[in-house]
């Protein structure tokens, strides 16, 4: 088949989806498919005559590609594109998508898992991977994703949506409680989480929180075992648990060497297994999710799992935990990206 892998964008997440996208169209070449990489924002500048000859350029187009402890300058990004514009699409992007029997969306973040991307592939007939434009954005938001967590049981932490302006940071600061977490409804691969324990670092914060865009909300400090479960298709997969190795596992932390160990599967038991893969299939299943998804836990000293939030769009690098998952019951890489391909081409989208 003629795939297009869709990658990178303007999310702060670009880095990681480079990454991926590359890991994924080396895979579907290896296994037969014409996949070619395109950046979702840069596009291509210069094109032959007839498109689908890119499908067989050497290599997909795939450029070398490293996941950077440091979060992208997106204003940088946006201010390097030849010609400027202010369209999400790079050049030559959608005539290509158009021809393509498939777009894999390797994309992170906003503009790939926010539904965005998929509501304009829906009106033009282009089908993709994954879920689809409802389901994703309801994913993306924090909050909303917090209030279907609710609705279905789902265990999560005490929450609040927080409305307030640069200047009303203090009196905000005074009244949440402490130790909390502060987060951007709409960050990933822990870029906009907070973790303050005193007054101080509360209002910071705060203030840095606003200049990820999109709303803020609080949420109670739950201490415990950091674990996520992979959805594929209608089963859930093994859990893998995350030991971070130094205290804030934050963008930095999570993309450096060592800087934490993932255990796959988690040492827990049977019961605890068979209790978080149940959680997360609800909750892909309510927010009305397809084909794969990641779940993200905490679990207490107590043995209770809370839900934080849910993935439409998880990280796929080899060393991604969705591929771990699947490693862990004999799944390798090559055939995950398959079995991604095939549920997805099964998929009924509304035309």
């Amino acid at each position: 088949m003629k795939i297009v892998v869709l990658a990178g964008g303007l999310s702060s997440e670009r880095a990681v989806s480079l990454v991926t996208s590359r890991s994924v169209c080396l895979a579907l070449r290896q296994n037969g498919h014409r996949a070619v990489f395109v950046d979702l924002f840069f596009g291509l500048e210069t094109v032959p005559e007839d498109l689908d000859a890119l499908f067989d350029a050497p290599d997909g187009l795939c450029p070398d590609s490293a996941i950077s402890p440091r979060e992208p300058d997106l204003e940088a990004v946006r201010n390097s594109r030849a010609g400027g514009g202010r369209s999400l699409f790079g050049p030559h992007v959608l005539e290509l998508c158009t021809r393509a029997d498939l777009v894999f969306l390797g994309l992170h973040g906003r503009d790939g898992e926010d539904g965005r991307v998929q509501a304009a592939f829906d009106l033009l007939g282009i089908p993709y991977t994954g879920s689809g434009y409802l389901a994703s954005g309801l994913a993306m938001d924090k909050a909303m994703t917090k209030r279907m967590m609710e609705s279905a049981g789902i265990p999560t932490p005490k929450w609040g949506l927080l409305h307030y302006t640069p200047q009303e940071i203090p009196a905000v600061a005074r009244e949440l409680p402490l130790p909390c977490v502060v987060k951007c409804t709409t960050g990933g691969s822990s870029l906009g989480v907070f973790l303050p324990e005193d007054r101080p670092g509360l209002e910071d914060a705060l203030r840095r929180a606003l200049d990820y865009g999109g709303g803020v909300l609080w949420e109670e400090r739950i201490y415990g075992r950091e674990l996520t479960v992979g959805v594929l298709g209608d089963r859930a997969l093994p859990a893998v648990e995350i030991l971070p190795a130094v205290k804030d596992f934050d963008y930095a932390a999570k993309y450096q060497s060592g800087g934490a160990r993932e255990v796959c599967p988690a040492p827990v038991s049977p019961a605890q297994q068979e209790a978080a893969g149940r959680l997360a299939l609800l909750l892909h299943r309510t927010l009305g999710l397809e084909v794969y998804s990641r779940t993200d836990f905490l679990l207490d000293e107590a043995g209770q799992f809370w839900c934080l939030e849910v993935n439409s769009l998880p990280g796929m690098t080899p060393a991604s935990l969705v591929p771990k998952e699947a490693a862990a019951i004999g799944m390798d890489y090559n055939t995950l990206c398959e079995e991604i391909v095939r549920r997805s081409l099964e998929l009924e989208r509304r035309a």
